[in-house]
Order: structure tokens, then C-alpha cells, then sequence
């Protein structure tokens, strides 16, 4: 059986379904082939991917873009097309196990690409190799001769989730700033790129300075923090109409560091006022806004957890910047950082059961995670500046800042898997910063 998927333009975050039998295969085993996921020393999984048919060019293209996906997780080991037995003519020849299995594939995905006009159609299948059996049901994507990468992403994330029992994350976007010129002068601007630095569409020039760009839980909108006015102050931002307005107007007062509810009805943001600066949440719709604390010390930071009845952040009320848990209707805070070091950028896990966050011991900076009652503290990197961590869209991965040291120091994003395993920089040839990961697209 095969699934029918229309896929929109990325910039839309739309996509249209249609499910029917265009083909036909067996259903999966009972007990499908799986990588099974620990903090321990996981083998990656052995996976051929030969050439896709069709369109020979795009074919290889879409190809390159799937194995790239898989084996850049770290789970995945690709067989090297040179070590294949089996060379498939067509995408509707039966699929010979024995061969895979002769050189060591545990899995094996098959493709054909297809292009008529400015439209494109990829449709794929995904094999047990061990148990001789496809795993689940074969999938079309349809979508624009220019969304071929979506596509990919797409046949990527159906594989990865299959085999790991866990979401996908691929066909996701990055907002993120691009930092230029020297330290002292800094020109920025926000730019939204594919989760791996592919397709860059750039949000704002850079005639003013802006910072700290936060996707809303459905990716239409992008919150961040623009020195336009002279202070700094929160601009909402419509990503496909790449047009925004400002939601703070306060003259001779600070808005900054904004953080969406997940239903988008609320912006949880710093304000500044006198010197003392607190957490404000303010009601989209209407402009309507009130303090969440009134403290004499520091609050920043503010995330929402999933279920928005919560948020964490950072305070230095108890003498060190540490993290705070509250209700959203107000009340005390609760602290949930006790162990040494200076604590600060929480963000609160799409899974709900973890917090990542930048902390500070002596001259080194972490990223790291713990649960949300402060148990299970977890150092993912070391180094002289990582910071502003971001949760991939299946809270596998995080994505954050890692600032080389120096006079000539520049920012550069890098992600690590939540064991601390798989560092890797991304492939920008640009310094980057303040990485917000947005929404798995439909």
C-alpha cells in the first residue's frame, strides 16, 4: 500500500493529504526491525541506500539528501554503494534479501523520482533486511520541482521514525542571527533556514540591530528583540508575508528575551523598568499584559511548557542566576537548580519531561539538561562559550551557540544529541547565533 502526500510550499507551513492505494506491499512484521536508543554505546544501524530511479540528476540529488539526514544522527551507518551486490533496475523490481544481507544491510530504502514540468513525485519503500519484510506501508510525495528538499526531508523522517520508534525532525526550519563585522560592531540580521542550513531566506536587513528570534509552536510567526527605537523592544514578525509589527511601544522602558505560549495566545517577555526587570506575559490578541513577578532581582529568559500552564526561567533572587519553575496565573516560584555554577537560557523540552540550558562554572560554559524537578543533571558539551540552547521538534536534538575564543572569536551554531553524543558544527560559512528550532512541517 502506498500513502499519497501533497506537499506545499515550505513557506506556506501548509500541506494538503490524500491517502490512497496507488501500489501495493506487504504489511509490516509484528515485530519491525529497530534501533533501540539508551544512553549506553548504541552500534549504528547498518542501512543501503542505492541509487533512486527516474530522474537521474534530481534521483541522485534527493538520494544524497536522505543519507545525509540518516547518517548525520549518528544511529545510521550507510553501506557504501561500491560494496552493493544487488543493483535494482527499477524501483518495481522485488527486492533481492539475500544480497543486502551478503553485505552486512540491516535496512534498505528504494526510490524513484519522477519530474513532469515544475512538479515532482518521489515515492518510496523501506525493507526489513533481516526479517525480509517492508517496513510499513510505501509513501508518494508530491511537491514542486523547487521543494525537492522537502521531499527528502520527508522520505528521511519516515525512515528515521520507523526505525527509531521516535519523531522526526528533518523537515523542520531554523530562525537564527547572522553576526558580521567586528566585535564591537556587530551587524545583524534573522535569517530561516532548513534544519540543516540548506534554503536560507533572509527576515530583516541590517539596518537595525536585532536579536533573539523565537518561532511561534506552528512556525507561522517569529517573535525577536530589534533596537529599531533605540531601546530594545519585541517585534512579531508574519514569516510568510516576511512582514512585522511591534508589540512593545514603551518609551523609555526595556522588552526583550520573548518566548510564545504553545496556542500562541500569549508572549512571555522580560521587561525592564527603572532598573528592575521582571517576567511580563502579554496576551497577543488584545495587547493586554501584566507582571508575572515582582521581584527586586533579575528575571529573564521565560519558556513555556508544552501544555502553557508553565513557565521556566532565570532569576538571580537567591544571589546567582539560577532556574525557576511557575504557574502561568502567578504564585511563588520554585528553584530547580541547586548544584554549583551559574545557570541561565532554559528552554523547556517539546517532550515536556526535560529543560536544556546554558550554565557557567569558573571560565567554561555547558549546555546541558535535567529534569523538570532539577534531578538528572546532564553536561552535554564544554567549551570557552556555549549558549542559547533550542530543542530539535521530537526533543532528541539540541541545537545552540558555540562562540570560539580570541579577539577575532566568532559564533557558530553546533547541535549534540541529548547523551551528549554526536556534536556536530553546522555547515554555515558565516558566524551565527541565537538558533530557535521551529515546528516539524505538515
Amino acid at each position: 500500500m502506498f500513502r499519497k502526500l501533497i506537499l506545499a510550499p515550505a513557506l506556506l507551513m501548509a500541506l494538503s493529504v490524500s491517502t490512497g492505494v496507488i501500489g501495493s506491499a506487504a504489511h509490516a512484521q509484528d515485530a519491525p526491525l529497530r534501533i533501540e536508543i539508551t544512553d549506553g554505546v548504541i552500534e549504528p544501524m547498518t542501512i543501503a541506500i542505492p541509487q533512486f530511479h527516474g530522474s537521474t540528476e534530481l534521483a541522485a540529488k534527493v538520494r544524497g539528501v536522505v543519507a545525509d539526514d540518516l547518517t548525520g544522527t549518528g544511529l545510521f551507518r550507510e553501506i557504501p554503494a561500491e560494496s552493493h551486490v544487488a543493483k535494482p533496475a527499477s524501483f518495481a523490481e522485488a527486492v533481492s534479501y539475500e544480497d543486502w544481507r551478503a553485505v552486512d544491510a540491516q535496512a534498505m530504502v528504494s526510490a524513484e523520482v519522477t519530474q513532469n514540468g515544475d512538479n515532482i513525485s518521489v515515492r518510496f519503500r523501506l525493507y526489513d533486511v533481516v526479517s525480509g519484510q517492508p517496513q510499513g506501508d510505501g509513501m508518494q510525495f508530491d511537491a514542486r520541482a523547487a521543494d525537492w528538499r522537502r521531499a527528502a526531508h520527508k522520505i528521511a523522517d519516515q525512515v528515521y521514525a520507523r526505525l527509531t520508534g521516535e519523531k522526526p525532525y528533518f523537515d523542520s526550519r531554523v530562525a537564527f542571527v547572522q553576526e558580521t563585522g567586528p566585535k564591537n560592531a556587530r551587524i545583524k540580521r534573522i535569517g530561516v533556514m532548513d534544519y540543516d542550513g540548506a534554503n536560507i531566506l533572509w527576515m530583516t536587513d541590517s539596518s537595525s540591530l536585532v536579536l533573539a528570534p523565537k518561532f511561534s509552536a506552528d512556525g507561522r510567526k517569529l517573535l525577536y528583540t530589534s533596537y529599531d527605537s533605540g531601546f530594545p523592544q519585541i517585534q512579531l514578525m508574519d514569516v510568510a508575508t516576511v512582514t512585522s509589527r511591534p508589540l512593545t511601544i514603551d518609551q523609555g522602558t526595556m522588552a526583550f528575551s520573548p518566548s510564545f505560549s504553545p496556542d500562541g495566545r500569549w508572549v512571555a517577555y522580560s521587561h525592564e523598568d527603572g532598573g528592575n526587570t521582571d517576567i511580563w506575559l502579554m496576551d497577543v490578541a488584545t495587547g493586554a499584559e501584566r507582571p508575572l513577578t515582582t521581584s527586586p532581582s533579575i528575571e529573564t529568559s521565560p519558556s513555556f511548557s508544552p501544555d502553557g500552564k508553565r513557565i521556566v526561567f532565570e532569576s538571580d533572587r537567591s544571589g546567582t542566576p539560577q532556574l525557576y519553575i511557575m504557574p502561568i496565573e502567578g504564585g511563588e516560584p520554585t528553584r530547580i537548580s541547586f548544584a554549583d555554577g551559574r545557570y541561565g537560557a532554559p528552554v523547556w523540552s517539546p517532550k515536556g519531561d526535560m529543560i536544556a540550558f546554558t550554565k557557567q562554572m569558573g571560565s567554561t560554559f555547558h549546555i546541558g539538561v535535567m529534569r523538570t524537578d532539577g534531578s538528572s543533571e546532564k553536561m552535554l558539551t564544554q567549551s570557552f562559550l556555549d549558549e542559547g540552547p533550542t530543542w530539535a521538534p521530537n526533543g532528541r536534538v539540541v541545537m545552540f551557540t558555540r562562540v570560539t575564543p580570541g579577539g577575532n572569536g566568532q559564533p557558530r551554531l553546533h547541535s549534540v544529541d541529548i547523551t551528549g553524543r554526536n556534536m556536530r558544527p553546522m555547515n554555515l560559512d558565516f558566524a551565527a547565533s541565537d538558533p530557535s528550532w521551529g515546528p516539524l512541517m505538515p
